[in-house]
């Protein structure tokens, strides 16, 4: 009997397993395999554009302002006039300023009278040598003073120290200005004088070096662009934006051109990196900088996580992430997960 219930327990056991395999092996034969192409991975070594935007603007731009302050009497200008090296632009009146000016004149006489005179006591002996030594410094006062009223006469006008384009006026007659408030502001008119004034991160600012080229786009000539190089650094970020200026100087390519327009601007930067190349399409998931990419491992799916440098076209430039993989699956990998089986088609 007992002969009986093992036979019968071992025809259970192996009519289980049996129905296992089997299982197995339907499992196996119903697997999803997905057609895929494969692309080469290529080398490569570029420069990463920086890709900005910014405005037009003079390389030479005047701020001027009168030295002191007063009334102002005239103006000789208008927004948008040319206007000529050493032209008269607007001035004080000028009631107080030569009154100012007549005072320290007087004064200088006055001293000068006393000089002579405490001279010719000296050599009569009825003025002592510090008697004449006081008068000497007080003439020499006098006439310092009298040079600073009239370095401020000069500069109760404001004269154009280059040739350019009145781009903005601060001021209008018969206005109170203080000193050194800006009153015009003139821009160069020179026709290699224009630049595109950008600002870039700190990363960026130190990517770049003076002479890298550029490529300028204005809205005002749309797919025209235009040649320009970095052309001058500022020193220290902008306090409230954070950013660093860079000048991009532009070849206006005999177009007219005015300060204000828009610009985007792509600058080359003269250090590359190197990197891999492969289609966008077999690029998963990309945010910001990561994504991921499969590869072909003995027809299995394989997830490989990659660091992104940038796009370029149809083409994305990896960074990180393809140390020695030569291919990678392009059409189809939407439709792969970790580990699928593949089937690759030329």
């Amino acid at each position: 009997m007992k002969i009986h219930i093992s036979v019968l327990i071992l025809a259970i056991l192996l009519a289980g397993c049996g129905k296992e395999a089997k299982q197995q092996d339907v499992a196996m034969a119903d697997e999803t395999v997905v057609p895929v192409k494969l692309s080469r991975v290529e080398a490569a070594s570029r420069s990463e554009l920086v890709r900005v935007s910014g405005t037009v603007a003079s390389a030479e731009e005047a701020r001027l302002s009168f030295k002191i302050g007063g009334i102002v009497s005239k103006i000789f200008v208008k927004e948008g006039q040319t206007v000529r090296k050493g032209q008269l632009l607007a001035m004080l009146d000028q009631t107080e300023i030569d009154a100012q000016v007549n005072q320290a004149q007087y004064s200088a006489e006055k001293s000068e009278r006393d000089l002579h005179r405490v001279q010719n006591m000296l050599k009569d002996t009825a003025a002592t040598l510090e008697q004449v030594q006081n008068a000497t410094t007080g003439y020499d006062v006098a006439k310092q003073n009298l040079n600073i009223a009239k370095f401020n006469q000069s500069y109760s006008r404001i004269i154009s120290p280059i040739d350019g384009t009145v781009t903005d006026k601060l001021i209008n007659e018969g206005e109170l200005t203080g000193p050194g408030n800006p009153g015009i502001i003139i821009t160069s008119n020179r026709k290699n004088d224009w630049v595109v004034r950008i600002g870039v991160s700190d990363k960026d600012w130190a990517r770049l070096k003076m002479g890298d080229k550029a490529t300028v786009n204005l809205d005002a000539y749309p797919n025209e662009p235009f040649t320009g190089k970095v052309s001058n650094f500022a020193q220290a970020a902008d306090p409230v934006s954070k950013l660093y200026e860079i000048e991009i100087s532009i070849d206006p390519a005999g177009k007219r051109l005015a300060s204000g327009l828009y610009a985007k601007v792509g600058i080359t930067p003269s250090k590359s990196s190197n990197y891999w190349i492969i289609p966008v399409e077999a690029l998963l998931e990309g945010n910001g900088k990561q994504g991921f990419v499969y590869v072909n491992v003995e027809n299995r799916a394989k997830r490989i996580p990659v660091t992104i440098g940038y796009l370029d076209g149809d083409k994305v430039l990896i960074s990180e992430g393809l140390d020695g993989i030569s291919e990678v699956i392009t059409a189809g990998s939407a439709f792969l997960t970790e580990n699928s089986k593949v089937e690759v088609r030329k």
